[in-house]
């Protein structure tokens, strides 16, 4: 249901592409912004990962610099039928981790250090099983996509009030103003929906690849619960990037509220809970994750 609700949605936001389109010069018009738009975007698509990476200080780390976070990684994408991705640690107090990538052959995860140092083994393993399931069904290749399109209206838009050629028909200025301001307000909150369909699909993708649901339903609750407390300048400065992560990052600002990118924590806590009471129960032991909590600067790396 899931890819379904996906797909109808992505279709919502084509439809007011072109509606948007149609104001500036009617088809061959949208047709000219719609190819100036894949050009904008589409290096923006290629370098994605590299950009957000760079925008939160990312640090890659191997099995010499973090072998038990890595180790961690690896028997999770092995279990994944994936390729290993590259791996990351964020220097963060806030608990917090994302994927990144065009494909699952160039694709990275990133955890924070305050990730690390405040979950257990266990929770860890359940975030970055979520993570790889967003890279096993390319989220974040329709996540860049919804945003290429709501880019694309957002822009459509205002050409469309300073230079469309319907301005005289029915509506006149006021109708060309209601459209750039609710066309990307209407993409804004597509974009926000696909985001959150896709959080519920990892999740139970995410517990099936590590087999124990109950350990992604603790680790939603905890990181909850201190983004609340903690605060994430670095996101908040890019509010834009906040669908990436597992839990949203924002919450310092009024403003924050626009960007509910995530579903409500405590469905997706109950959505798990009630997988794991249908799951038979497997053995799985993240071994290279030590009993105990670890600060990040340890075997963490």
């Amino acid at each position: 249901m899931g890819y379904v609700k996906t797909a109808i949605l992505m279709a919502a936001m084509t439809a007011l592409f072109m509606v948007v389109g149609g104001m500036i010069g009617g088809r061959s018009g949208a047709g000219v912004a719609l190819v100036m738009a894949g050009a904008m975007n589409l290096f923006a698509w290629w370098n994605s990962d590299k950009a957000v990476l760079r925008t939160y200080g990312a640090r890659e780390v191997d099995m010499q610099s973090a072998p038990e976070f890595v180790g961690l990684v690896r028997e999770l994408a092995d279990r994944a039928g994936l390729p290993m991705p590259k791996v990351y640690i964020i220097q963060s107090d806030q608990p917090n981790a994302f994927a990144t990538g065009r494909n699952p052959q160039n694709a990275a995860v990133a955890a924070s250090t305050g990730l690390l140092s405040r979950l257990s083994r266990e929770e860890i393993a359940g975030v970055m099983a979520h993570e790889l399931a967003h890279i096993k069904h390319r989220d974040t290749l329709i996540m860049t996509v919804t945003a290429t399109f709501a880019g694309a209206i957002s822009w459509l838009a205002n050409m469309a009030f300073w230079f469309g050629g319907n301005r005289n028909r029915e509506g006149g200025l006021l109708g060309s103003l209601a459209i750039m301001i609710l066309a990307p307000l209407a993409a804004g909150l597509v974009q926000m929906a696909i985001s959150r369909s896709r959080e519920y699909e990892a999740d139970r993708i995410g517990a099936g690849i590590c087999g124990q649901p109950l350990w992604l339903a603790s680790a939603l609750g905890k990181i909850d619960r201190m983004a609340h407390a903690i605060d994430y300048p670095t996101a908040e400065r890019n509010p834009a990037s906040a669908h990436m992560f597992i839990i949203n990052p924002l919450h310092a600002h009024a403003r924050d509220r626009l960007f509910a990118t995530h579903p409500s924590t405590a469905n997706r806590i109950a959505a798990l809970q009630e997988l794991a009471r249908s799951m038979p129960r497997e053995e799985f032991a993240p071994s290279r994750i030590p009993t105990t909590r670890r600060d990040a600067d340890g075997p963490w790396g």
